[in-house]
């Protein structure tokens, strides 16, 4: 079983992030340098390494106690299971570690069936967050205002009920 090394992007692999995008979108996506670092620059971007190089990434930020994952990228797709999966458990423990109730992923119209099955095999799912917390709402509502549905993960039990 190969071993996968899962860290934050850093500007200096902005390079190797454009190409990887560009090779696994098999063109479709097409972001030169800068565009990656602008990137960087308005959201944490995590990457998976094997023994190639890239072979996965997502972009995320967090706001009002919600982690919010909005760029997902693994190819091949079939190391979705062992390197998604590492990447997926980055980020929640680090949303965790910044005490994050609910983690969200920004599906995008059109996903892939089988991407949207791995990520609810990891645990998220679609539902009704009428009566989710205020925070929860608003972020659901800003993936619909782009045109995209939510998929969500609750990651603590014990749910801020007023501002820190």
């Amino acid at each position: 079983m190969m071993n996968y090394r899962v860290r934050r992007a850093r500007p200096s692999d902005a390079g190797a992030i454009a190409r990887f995008v560009v090779e696994a979108t098999h063109g479709r996506v097409n972001p030169d340098r800068g565009k990656v670092l602008d990137r960087l620059g308005s959201k944490g971007l995590w990457l998976v390494e094997g023994e190639e190089g890239i072979v996965g990434l997502a972009g995320w930020r967090t706001e009002n106690l919600v982690a919010r994952i909005d760029d997902f990228l693994v190819h091949p797709p079939a190391l979705r299971e062992t390197a998604g999966a590492a990447l997926l458990e980055a980020i929640e423990e680090a949303a965790q570690e910044l005490q994050c109730e609910v983690a969200m992923i920004y599906v995008p119209p059109g996903v892939a069936p089988g991407l949207r099955a791995f990520w609810e095999r990891q645990g998220y799912r679609e539902g009704d967050l009428s009566r989710a917390p205020k925070p929860w709402q608003e972020a659901a509502e800003e993936a619909l205002r782009q045109g995209r549905s939510v998929l969500f993960k609750q990651l603590r039990e014990d749910l801020v009920m007023r501002p820190l």
